[in-house]
């Protein structure tokens, strides 16, 4: 029997997912673990396996299509096998009102199922209403009893099932949890007591409430003919989610930036003297990130600047410091912003950092960077210097506490010993959560900083 393929729901927060490449054409034969195909999470790309053998009978959605979680994608069965018996048990249940209407009565499917879950144990066949309906109730559909051929969960079974409870249609249940209002305490004048929409907004308040049923009106206006000259394109989920993640830092941290020159004379002259036998040891470039990057570790494992290598936990009402560095390198790309992790910065040498950053930079700018590698960071650093910036306030990197943006370098007059010299003085900005660091204490830490920068040679020790 053929089966759906789905976009998965891979995190908590994730909602959809973009196609970025199918791996296999319809036609193709698929082996169980074999890579089906490759989508874009919120900024990460995951490569997902198929979860049965047999032929990529058909493909509904392409690459480049952003599709909600659940949604069918794709079908594998059987060579010749048709689909439409799926396609049509599919487009019944999404056809089906989202409230029940008072009608007939339906038998209750618990009474004359046997009790014991034909799914428990092994892969679980539902219709993707069904596995939308248990993410949203909470069900483990392992445990859902199916009426469908073969055992297959349908959203009656799911609506049905004892641990289910409280039952409310999906709209229900998604005001409720956008409004905080708990289930347990709605009562549901449904069909056999099922929570309705109006339960739900019966108990916001009327402003909410006209909010909420004029949400269609306004949608519907968007249809009219737009000038000419505009155009309006949808949201790639990179961009939602760098959308979502800087907004929440914006207005989240209360923030402040120190803006330091730095003299790079000698910093220049040590990568000079360390670029050849680096090469020669990694095969790879060092820049003065790099150099940046290592000598902030080593000024963040100081004691006295531990709050700079810390984050907020449980809704900022604890600090939870780090004992180890792990340094995000902000990376960006013609689709956005992404933040690798080179992680342990604090117990590699000055190659072993430039062999860690390269890779996961490269990983960032091929599109492969695994979900852990863009998690787990404690500081940030952002380099917009080879744009010519002069100075900028960077965003903080949630849940960091700070993050160091480089500006450019410049060729300065700068007064030494009573005598004017040009020198090469590079811009640092240091933006800081104010909630765990204050002023004086972001000061010293790029005090320390500039005084590694400007000697750098104990980078090398």
């Amino acid at each position: 029997m053929a089966f759906e393929v789905i976009m998965p729901k891979l995190g908590v927060d994730m909602q959809e997912g973009e196609i970025i490449e199918w791996k296999k054409a319809e036609g193709d034969t698929v082996t169980e673990g074999e890579v089906l195909l490759e989508i874009m999470s919120d900024k990460t790309n995951m490569e997902l396996e198929a979860e049965e053998s047999g032929v990529l009978l058909k493909i509904t959605r392409q690459a480049g299509e952003v599709v909600p979680v659940t949604e069918i994608i794709a079908y594998i069965g059987e060579a010749g096998e048709s689909i439409s018996t799926l396609a049509s048990e599919t487009v019944a249940e999404a056809a089906s009102p989202v409230e029940e209407s008072v009608a007939a009565p339906r038998v209750e499917v618990s009474a004359v199922v046997v009790a014991t879950p034909q799914n428990h144990g092994g892969k679980v066949r539902a219709t993707p209403a069904a596995r939308k309906l248990a993410v949203e109730q909470g069900v483990d559909l392992g445990l859902v009893p199916g009426t469908g051929a073969n055992g297959r969960v349908h959203k009656d079974d799911v609506e049905n099932f004892k641990g289910a409870q409280p039952k409310a249609t999906p709209l229900a249940a998604k005001i409720a949890s956008d409004k905080g209002i708990d289930l347990a305490t709605v009562v549901g004048t449904g069909a056999r007591g099922k929570i309705t929409k109006e339960d739900v907004l019966a108990l916001v308040a009327p402003a909410v409430v006209a909010e909420t049923v004029q949400v269609p009106k306004a949608e519907e206006k968007r249809a009219k003919e737009l000038p000419e000259g505009v155009e309006i394109i949808k949201m790639s989920a990179m961009r939602k989610a760098i959308s979502k993640g800087m907004t929440h830092s914006y207005l989240t941290a209360p923030t402040f930036t120190l803006n330091y020159d730095i003299d790079m004379t000698n910093l220049m002259a040590l990568r000079k003297q360390v670029l050849e036998p680096i090469m020669n040891k990694t095969g790879l470039k060092v820049t003065f990130t790099d150099l940046i990057g290592l000598a902030v570790t080593r000024t963040l494992m100081k004691e006295e600047h531990r709050y700079l290598n810390a984050s907020l936990i449980n809704d900022a009402q604890e600090i939870e410091l780090h004992k180890f560095v792990n340094i995000g390198i902000a990376v960006g790309l013609d689709e956005g912003l992404v933040v690798p992790v080179v992680h342990g910065a604090d117990k590699m040498s000055l190659s072993d950092f430039v062999v860690a950053s390269k890779d996961v930079i490269k990983k960032a700018q091929t599109g492969k960077l695994k979900a852990a590698e863009m998690s787990g960071s404690t500081f940030s650093i952002t380099n917009l210097g080879m744009f010519g910036t002069k100075t900028f306030n960077p965003i903080i990197n949630q849940p960091n506490s700070a993050i160091l943006g480089v500006a450019s370098t410049v060729q300065t007059p700068v007064v030494i010993d009573g005598e004017i010299k040009i020198r090469p003085i590079m811009a640092l900005c240091l933006t800081i959560d104010h909630r765990i660091v204050d002023g004086m204490n972001g000061a010293k830490f790029m005090v320390d900083l500039k005084n590694l920068l400007e000697n750098p040679l104990e980078l090398l020790i």
